[in-house]
């Protein structure tokens, strides 16, 4: 017998909405990911009265319940900045999005721009004295500068900017067969608290 899977609660659909808008390498704006989610389930976020609008205050609300680490911590930002997809958020959605009925496919269409971005920035990591280090198994050797300079990061990049950086490479190459491991390794090196 078939197990009856359970529907998706709204904070799940704001992060697949995420998602599909590229929500993996860039920060999305809470109205772009209000017209995604409407697409994905129509009707679920509109006014009570006027069917026909879609409440933008209740998807920030579900935006900020999908930021809480009870409900998965799946997306970072705030309303005014817009929102990414953490590591988890990526893996809920990668594994969730064909759950939902929509005419989209289950990855997010890469513009020109995007597409030429990751092909340089793979091309530059790989040629970054750090990766030389991992690669040839020397990774305990390698310098927090090279650390930085293969995340693009310095000493003036701090907080949340540092966050941002580093979560855009994890999310975008952290699965990548090349330059994965070396994410995994190199992040440590330049965590700050």
């Amino acid at each position: 017998m078939k197990s009856k899977q359970r529907s998706l609660s709204n904070h799940e659909i704001v992060t697949i909405a995420v998602f599909v808008l590229g929500g993996e390498s860039k920060q999305v704006d809470t109205e772009d990911v209000a017209k995604e989610a409407d697409k994905l389930a129509p009707g679920r976020f509109t006014w009570k009265k006027y069917r026909d609008q879609i409440d933008k205050e209740l998807i920030r609300v579900f935006l900020s319940d999908a930021k809480k680490p009870k409900n998965g911590g799946y997306v970072a930002g705030v309303g005014n900045d817009g929102w990414a997809l953490t590591s988890a958020g990526l893996n809920f959605a990668r594994q969730n999005v064909g759950r939902l009925e929509q005419n989209t496919n289950s990855s997010p269409r890469l513009g020109l721009k995007e597409k030429n971005w990751r092909k340089s920035e793979k091309v530059r990591m790989l040629g970054t004295p750090a990766f030389d280090k991992i690669s040839s198994g020397h990774g305990d050797i390698v310098t927090e500068q090279e650390a930085e300079a293969f995340f693009r990061l310095d000493s003036y990049v701090t907080g949340k900017a540092r966050e941002q950086k580093l979560l855009r490479a994890k999310n975008v190459f952290g699965d990548d067969p090349d330059l994965g491991e070396a994410i995994k390794t190199l992040e440590g090196k330049v965590r700050r608290n």
